[in-house]
């Protein structure tokens, strides 16, 4: 099989890192991961979110960008847990309209974002994680994470419009929409099979049967 870049996206609590994790697995390929541990900013903008929203926006951008970028070079093929993509489109946007992010720093913000992302190499596809909201709060309440104990509802659903919105034009690479709802591809291996199945016809350009 030729070198693959797939990322993967969807809202949180949609499956990304499970997928990811496990595609890696079957495969033998290079994951990677959203910067949280090792993030400078994180700890900062849950603390003021106003007052840190650019500064972790500009991280993820350059952390995002190099992550792109190292594994498009490596020989191996390899798949990335969320993409560049939704920094912009979903999050940033998120943040601006709830005002944590001023509109002067969210112009800024966008006009680096739009110089980087035209620099860096089309993926080979993009896995899009389509999920109920509320199957996703019940997700996020099951895994107990403190740093999301104050995403609600409504924040999901705004997210959720916003993917409607980007998965509607996004056109830098294919896309495979996913449904997770009734999908268990880390208990069950069959559920698993029928993802990386989709993803070979995906990419191998034929018409693609839904499950």
């Amino acid at each position: 099989m030729p070198k693959r870049l797939i990322l993967v996206a969807g809202n949180i609590g949609s499956g990304k890192t499970s997928l990811t994790e496990r595609i890696g697995e079957r495969l033998g390929w290079r994951t990677a991961y959203e910067s949280v541990a090792d993030n400078p900013y994180l700890s900062n903008f849950y603390a003021d979110m106003r007052a840190w929203s650019f500064h972790l926006q500009i991280f993820f951008l350059g952390h995002r960008a190099e992550q792109h970028l190292e594994l498009w070079n490596d020989p191996r093929s390899a798949i990335i847990d969320r993409s560049i993509y939704e920094d912009a489109y979903i999050f940033a946007r998120a943040l601006n309209h709830m005002g944590n992010l001023s509109e002067r720093d969210y112009l800024s913000y966008r006009k680096v974002f739009d110089l980087v992302v035209r620099s860096l190499p089309a993926p080979s596809l993009l896995i899009y994680l389509k999920t109920p909201v509320p199957i996703l709060v019940k997700r996020i309440h099951e895994r107990g994470r403190d740093i999301e104990s104050g995403i609600t509802a409504e924040y999901l659903s705004l997210l959720e419009s916003y993917y409607n919105d980007w998965i509607r034009v996004f056109d830098f690479c294919p896309v495979l929409t996913i449904r997770t709802d009734n999908l268990d591809f880390v208990h069950q291996p069959r559920h698993l099979d029928k993802v990386i199945e989709r993803i070979n016809i995906k990419l191998s350009g034929k018409e693609e049967v839904v499950f």
